[in-house]
């Protein structure tokens, strides 16, 4: 028996490879499968299932075409309706890869066919669960993504603590635990950075489940202080579940090599976004006018899908050279897969073609605060809320990053502004997308929060209240 992870860090996000006596079984799998397609052929073994634990809300799962290339059967929990064929299993039911089974426990809650997936080894020991959305480390999936669902997000939340403490809690303390998502992840508030666990550390560590716990107060605690969903994850899910285009065909369309007329043409006439992956360092000091930063290095396509409001919008990339395909495939992850084409050659055979190339302004934290000594400054925060509220700069400005579509009307482009996240990536996504709205007088400071907090410019600090 073999079981591997495979975990990609951008979206958080862990796909599982199971082999037993020359049988496959995938978990989870991302849009892109010929990855797995050639670990089978190593093993000079067949993919003869792929299962899923639920609708994906935020990355398209690559299961569609998985089953198309390998003959596979895509196998979802009970109630599961989808576009295309697949095996809607039954509670209880039972699946064999070799010398190894797997059985279906129905647990919903994040979502209604939400399931768990409960491995016995060659001896017929239960050795691990995938748990999905349902269980992670340090935390459980949020009740709020179901697809056209009459019931509430409450309604959910107690079908969760049924299913965890009906299903997984009743198993044994040794059985490992290989969850769906780790920290970073928006499926969950607070997620561990450790993306392997066993049942008996979570009973110990996780706060939902907690032994005395009741469920209105686990209803209450899963959800407090949850944000909206970004606006991509029901997309993601109906894409998940009605089918979407080949991976191959996406790609043979994305990664193309466009001169700078062509490209500059696609920007003008065909409405195509101008979306530029390099490294923020390198967007400042040159890029094409009215383009978006969103770079590759960071958790490009959770942003990507937060801050881009439309999947069908046809994109044109400015990327780092070499990774074109790279950038199309992390697009298409999300849902994205109307991506056009490409800069040939870079910013270098932009500015040799002559066409016009903008700069975005940018200070360290010590000229800033230097600045904000002498004369009145508009500073705009653009971290997340709890990060806000955690410390803050006395007199700035916030609204987190992805909600700056919802916030334009707090903003004033006749001001100027200096603006930070906690590092200077995330600022400098939001100043892209500013300047391309027409807000010309705008500062980057670059190291963002992390920097500015060693300044002795004047600080709000969170303080717990005393409990005595």
């Amino acid at each position: 028996m073999k079981i591997e992870q495979i975990y990609t860090g951008c979206l958080a996000q862990g796909a599982y490879y199971i082999e037993s006596e020359g049988e496959v079984a995938i978990i989870d799998p991302l849009r892109e499968i010929q990855p797995y397609i050639d670990k089978a052929n190593a093993e000079n073994a067949k993919i003869k299932y792929v299962f899923e634990t639920h609708f994906h809300a935020d990355f398209v799962s690559g299961h569609v075409d998985l089953a198309n290339k390998t003959g596979a059967t895509i196998v979802f929990g009970p109630g599961a309706e989808t576009s295309y064929d697949i095996h809607t299993a039954v509670d209880g039911e039972t699946f064999k890869i070799g010398k190894i089974t797997i059985k279906v426990l129905h647990t919903p809650g994040h979502t209604l066919e939400s399931s768990t997936f409960l491995l016995s080894d060659e001896n017929g020991n239960h050795h691990a669960i995938f748990s999905g959305d349902t269980l992670f480390l340090g935390d459980v999936g949020r009740p709020d993504l179901a697809i056209k669902s009459d019931l509430t997000k409450e309604d959910l939340a107690g079908m969760l603590y049924d299913s965890l403490r009906n299903k997984i809690m009743t198993l044994a303390d040794t059985i490992i635990v290989y969850p769906a998502h780790g920290a970073g992840s928006a499926c969950g508030k607070n997620l561990s950075k450790e993306t392997v666990g066993t049942i008996g550390d979570q009973k110990k560590t996780n706060y939902a489940l907690r032994a005395d716990m009741t469920k209105a107060e686990f209803v209450n605690e899963v959800l407090d202080g949850m944000p909206p969903p970004p606006q991509y994850f029901a997309k993601n899910a109906l894409m998940n579940k009605t089918g979407y285009e080949a991976f191959d065909q996406v790609l043979e369309t994305g990664n193309v090599a466009l001169n700078p007329d062509d490209f500059e043409a696609m920007a003008n006439h065909e409405e195509a976004l101008v979306l530029d992956v390099r490294t923020q360092s390198d967007f400042i000091e040159g890029h094409i006018p009215n383009s978006i930063f969103i770079g590759l290095d960071g958790q490009f396509a959770p942003w990507v899908g937060a801050l881009i409001t439309d999947l069908k919008q046809p994109l044109i990339l400015v990327v780092p050279e070499g990774r074109s395909e790279e950038a199309v495939t992390r697009l298409s992850r999300v849902g994205y897969d109307n991506t056009l084409g490409y800069l040939k050659g870079g910013m270098d055979a932009w500015k040799a073609a002559g066409k016009d190339v903008a700069t975005l302004e940018s200070i360290s934290a010590e000229a800033f605060a230097e600045k904000a000594k002498s004369e009145e400054l508009n500073i705009l925060d653009v971290r997340k809320d709890g990060e806000y509220k955690s410390t803050h700069l006395e007199g700035a400005q916030h609204f987190s990053l992805d909600l700056i579509n919802q916030n334009m009307n707090q903003v004033d482009s006749k001001k100027t502004y200096h603006i930070h996240c906690a590092g200077g990536y995330r600022s400098v996504i939001a100043a892209s997308i500013l300047k391309a709205r027409g807000f010309n007088d705008l500062v980057d400071i670059a190291g963002g929060y992390s920097s500015i907090k060693e300044t002795d410019l004047p600080k709000t600090e969170f303080v717990c209240p005393s409990t005595f």
